[in-house]
């Protein structure tokens, strides 16, 4: 899916963004966001994809945008297992990129490659980080296994010349992890409103998220499900990057969705359950709060940031107070609908246009010298 730059317009052009994204998690919906609110202002994003191929709606969702040009590939992510060679193969690559695009930023959405001999000034965004989520999910620090990691991680933070992360959380977790002590700033990611919509909400509890991923933990729905009255669908891809493939006898799995299946099931679910371990933003649950579902979420810092008291909450571990939560909600109409309201409420905070707004000023720093970026500011 390679293009030419040629087929971009000199007025088209007139400020470019190399940026990298995975095409596994959430970050691509969060670059295909970010891309076309930046394409409104003419700015041309190169996307540079790897972690695995595109799917036809991502390529779809893709070709929808006329500033975006996707450079895809197929290198292992620096979070899977003994990546190096590959991540060390796709830095080259990057390098070659930036040579032929003459990018005014380059906006890695990932750690390691923070450190390269970058020409552009270098934004690092922290969506997730495998040392916070050890921790989360397991409850203990990382072993040694991880280490490069770690060095690859910490050097790439030291190198950046910003870097942002979804959460307040989030960025103190890179102080814990890394001993990062620059400064850091936290743009909370966003969605455009108008794509979700709420529609008559129908008896049935929806979730969403790689299933494999404990620190999704959708197994605390599982072992749930049978005792709800009301049947639980789970969208995500159940295949594991390393092999396998993961079912269930008490959900009805329905794989991996297009944006606009998604959209569907999420206008019409009455009740949205991510009891996640580690979450340090949840785009799904921000689309499922604005197509006014009632909320349950795991009871952790990251999650009670965003949405307060807008949700119902649930030790990640406990799928018998998941029940009573359930429950609560399937028997009380009136509440059911209350906090399903408020969280739309809170959810329409997390504008697109706020999110660019915040990335806009970080640009015009790094590009241009302003002295309008406050340190640590929140957008």
């Amino acid at each position: 899916m390679n293009q030419q730059l040629s087929a971009i317009s000199p007025k088209q052009a007139y400020k470019r963004i190399l940026m990298t994204a995975d095409t596994i998690g959430g970050v691509w919906n969060y670059a295909i966001e970010l891309a076309d609110g930046l394409g409104r202002s003419g700015i041309l994003v190169a996307l540079a994809t790897m972690g695995a191929p595109l799917t036809r709606s991502q390529r779809n969702a893709a070709s929808q945008l006329d500033n975006l040009l996707v450079f895809e590939s197929n290198f292992r992510l620096e979070w899977m297992q003994d990546p190096w060679s590959e991540v060390d193969r796709a830095g080259g690559w990057l390098l070659a990129l930036e040579q032929q695009i003459q990018p005014d930023i380059v906006h890695l959405n990932g750690y390691s490659h923070g450190a390269l001999p970058w020409r552009a000034p270098v934004l690092i965004v922290a969506h997730s980080c495998v040392l916070s989520w050890w921790e989360a999910v397991k409850g203990d620090k990382a072993p040694s296994d991880w280490n490069e990691y770690r060095a690859r991680v910490k050097a790439g933070l030291e190198c950046a010349d910003a870097v942002v992360a979804p959460t307040r959380h989030m960025l103190n977790s890179l102080r814990t992890h890394y001993s990062w002590l620059k400064p850091g700033h936290v743009v909370p990611n966003g969605r455009d409103a108008q794509q979700f919509t709420p529609s008559c909400k129908e008896p049935f509890v929806l979730c969403a998220g790689r299933f494999w991923d404990k620190a999704k933990n959708l197994h605390t729905i599982e072992r749930a499900a049978s005792r709800l009255r009301w049947p639980v669908f789970a969208a995500g891809d159940g295949r594991h990057p390393d092999g396998g493939i993961a079912s269930s006898d008490s959900i009805c799995m329905l794989g991996q969705l297009s944006n606009e299946h998604m959209t569907c099931w999420l206008k019409h679910a009455a009740i949205f359950a991510s009891p996640a371990k580690y979450e340090p933003f949840g785009l799904a649950i921000l689309e499922a709060a604005l197509s006014g579902c009632a909320l349950i979420l795991g009871d952790i810092p990251s999650l009670r940031e965003i949405w307060a008291d807008t949700a119902c909450y649930v030790p990640p571990d406990d799928p018998e107070a998941f029940v009573a939560v359930v429950d609560e909600l399937v028997s009380d109409v009136r509440f059911r609908e209350k906090i399903g309201l408020n969280a739309r409420q809170r959810a329409l905070e997390f504008s697109c246009q706020r999110m660019l707004d915040g990335y806009a000023s970080i640009y015009a720093f790094l590009a241009n010298g302003a002295d309008t970026l406050q340190t640590g500011a929140r957008f």
